[in-house]
């Protein structure tokens, strides 16, 4: 089946699941969604890039926090507004942070990475006043579109306007992306991500290059972040433990880092596959570990692999 058609029913499907699925699986689409947006942007640093970030946390947890003072200390309520100040927030971080970090590759890029990271998730920790330490900030429900949607529960928000609000930030998000991969900025990551010392000769700057993708990958983690606040109303430390940020890696792992809409579907079978392990064994994490490391073992390409493979017999049959 081709690509177009398969989006367009996954469209569809995306668009009437708040009316045909139940209440619960509607509210687990919800990060799924800011995961999503996230994804993406690791991807372009991950996938095209070729650069692993170990602490990729850190924005998602700026994004959360800015989009937490904005509503609850600075009156800010609007998502319109609090989306661009998580984006700024963590462009503003991420410049010094990547400027330092690209100068390194492999194991030690992806070391810098968790140590800033783990120095955020300190700080979020330990100055209480500032972010209310191990328990958090509140996030208080934004406004959408101009509207406090006042007469909503937080569950019909929640699965109503929330949800159409961030699906639509994925569906601009992965726009976005898309054109950035396939321009020639694109190109050149992909270039410098197979051969870097070639990429040089051929007059491109690598450590720039390698920098414009953690801008724009900081970025998308920030905007995820802020989504992802919304339907907990709490952000807390965790959000920015790197045990958090092994598990976005692992979701790319998972969906396969090769495709463009690898991540996405990494995200997607992550977050299922976990609250369906943890709703029926009582030592999910075992039962979960064991689960994922299996499906990396035998599809290395991840989930999107397995898919590439059914494909290739029948081209070949019909070649």
């Amino acid at each position: 089946m081709r690509t177009p058609v398969v989006l367009s029913l996954v469209g569809i499907a995306f668009l009437g699941l708040p009316v045909l699925a139940p209440t619960y699986y509607v509210t687990l689409m919800l990060p799924f969604m800011a995961y999503g947006v996230v994804l993406l942007g690791l991807n372009l640093l991950f996938g095209y890039t070729g650069l692993v970030s170990f602490g990729h946390a850190l924005f998602i947890g700026i994004g959360a926090y800015t989009g937490a003072v904005l509503t609850t200390h600075l009156g800010v309520r609007h998502m319109e507004l609090i989306l661009p100040a998580a984006a700024l927030a963590a462009a503003v971080v991420a410049a010094p942070v990547g400027a330092l970090c690209v100068r390194y590759v492999k194991i030690y890029f992806g070391m810098l990475t968790l140590a800033f990271g783990m120095v955020f998730y300190t700080f979020l920790l330990k100055f209480y006043r500032l972010t209310g330490g191990d328990e958090g900030m509140r996030m208080l429900r934004p406004y959408l579109l101009g509207s406090e949607w006042s007469g909503f529960s937080k569950t019909a928000y929640l699965i109503g306007p929330y949800y159409y609000f961030s699906l639509a930030v994925l569906v601009l998000a992965t726009l976005l992306m898309w054109r950035i991969v396939r321009s020639p900025f694109g190109l050149c990551l992909k270039t410098i991500r197979d051969n870097p010392l070639k990429a040089e000769s051929l007059g491109v700057s690598v450590p720039r290059y390698r920098w414009y993708a953690f801008m724009i990958s900081a970025v998308y983690a920030g905007v995820g972040g802020a989504l992802l606040a919304t339907p907990t109303g709490n952000v807390d430390p965790t959000l920015a433990y790197w045990t958090h940020s092994g598990n976005i890696v692992f979701m790319v792992l998972l969906g396969g880092f090769s495709s463009f809409f690898g991540p996405l579907l990494g995200a997607f079978a992550f977050i299922f596959l976990q609250d369906t392990v943890m709703s029926v064994f009582p030592y999910w994490r075992l039962i979960f570990g064991a689960v994922l490391a299996f499906i990396v073992i035998f599809a290395p390409g991840g989930l999107m692999g397995l898919f590439a493979r059914r494909r290739r017999p029948v081209e070949v049959s019909r070649a």
